[in-house]
């Protein structure tokens, strides 16, 4: 699997991806961001994508 992408115009900052997949994403100072050292194996990070209510999320 590729590195998410978050597009930031899209999100909301509503944190929800930080708080189901931790270990890829967290919250920046505007919107969400993948963290540096993601663990890109994570199962949760297709979670996130469902779970994003806008759709910011792409894997």
């Amino acid at each position: 699997m590729g590195r998410p992408k978050i597009d930031k115009d899209l999100c909301v900052s509503c944190g929800l991806c930080a708080q189901v997949c931790p270990e890829v994403f967290e919250m920046g100072p505007e919107v969400a961001q993948v963290r540096a050292h993601a663990d890109l194996d994570a199962d949760c990070i297709d979670d996130a994508v469902d779970q994003c209510p806008v759709g910011a999320i792409t894997a």
